[in-house]
């Protein structure tokens, strides 16, 4: 199981948490195996074919992102759990809330995202 500093650094020096890199048009691209799955506003995806389609297909071209707190902690069967809460701004949107939580699998010495889950943080009082 990895130590808690070893979590903090592997979430650390990746950056892993960056939600532009699901975004399989830019620079950086958040690992994905076929057993992989996301959900993504409440819609479900499985494969790492049915992410990219999904990921590649949202309506905007730019994003931008603040961390505002991020918990991390190493599982028994050596993953590690995060949950992410911040700040997005997509194009010309107005700035939104977002959460993430995701675990990280080393699989033959890489981190794989295998599980995620994303949700903007929109409340509806109406």
């Amino acid at each position: 199981m990895p130590s808690n500093k070893q979590v903090l650094s592997c979430v650390q020096q990746r950056n892993l948490f960056r939600p532009e890199m699901w975004f399989s048009t830019g620079p950086l691209k958040k690992p994905k195996i076929d057993a992989s799955c996301l959900t993504w506003e409440g819609q479900q995806f499985q494969g790492k074919a049915a992410i990219v389609e999904k990921l590649s297909t949202l309506p905007f071209t730019k994003i931008a992102h603040s961390i505002t707190a991020q918990d991390h902690q190493p599982t028994p069967d050596s993953c590690i759990l995060s949950m992410v809460v911040g700040q997005l701004k997509a194009d010309d949107d107005p700035i939104m809330g977002f959460h993430q939580s995701f675990i990280l699998k080393n699989i033959n010495e890489a981190w794989v995202c295998t599980n995620d889950m994303f949700r903007l943080a929109l409340h509806n009082f109406g």
